[in-house]
């Protein structure tokens, strides 16, 4: 179904006002990292500028007189942009739950976040740090089976190696865990 568009105009494509355009597009980098989320606008822009591309969209199109374009969920750059990482992030609770998307390492439930503690895999008795490489989520059972233990002595398996997430990726978490097609470019 096409969306007829007018009353703005960008150029040659003319924009309705109304859920559509408050509707966000995910932006990936050449290299499919998630980079930011953008208008239905500045997408349309990047794309008619052929520096995007679509990779994912809706079955609804952007119409104007001569060319008729995908609503798009998902566009890829065409060229490469360098992000700096040597940003580091704090290491936090909330983090650490949003990393390990509420899911006890050892276990795999996801109780909920109230019943989710914050696991030091070398335990701070042990001179274990509170980083991104030595936290996980553990449900209460766990954490206390797991005790002042390391998950080898106490028998235990972590279902993923902790790391530092990616600060786009990270600092776009919550946005893109509200859209089932976002989701896979973040934890893909």
């Amino acid at each position: 179904m096409g969306i007829p568009l007018s009353e703005h105009t960008f150029g040659r494509v003319s924009f309705k006002r109304g859920s559509l355009l408050g509707q966000r597009v995910l932006v990936l980098n050449s290299s499919y990292e998630p980079l930011q989320l953008v208008s239905i606008r500045r997408a349309v822009v990047l794309l008619l500028q052929e520096k995007a591309e679509v990779i994912e969209a809706i079955e609804q199109r952007l119409r104007s007189q001569s060319f008729s374009l995908e609503v798009p969920l998902v566009i890829r750059l065409v060229r490469y942009i360098k992000i700096p990482r040597r940003m580091r992030l704090p290491c936090s609770r909330r983090g650490v739950l949003a990393r390990d998307r509420d899911t006890c390492q050892y276990c795999g439930i996801q109780p909920g976040r109230a019943f989710l503690t914050v696991d030091h895999v070398i335990p701070r008795s042990r001179k274990g740090e509170t980083t991104w490489e030595n936290v996980v989520t553990a449900c209460r059972d766990c954490n206390h089976r797991k005790g002042n233990r390391t998950p080898d002595e106490a028998h235990m398996v972590l279902a993923s190696k902790p790391r530092q997430p990616q600060y786009i990726a990270f600092a776009l978490l919550g946005e893109l865990e509200r859209h089932e097609v976002w989701r896979k470019y973040v934890y893909g």
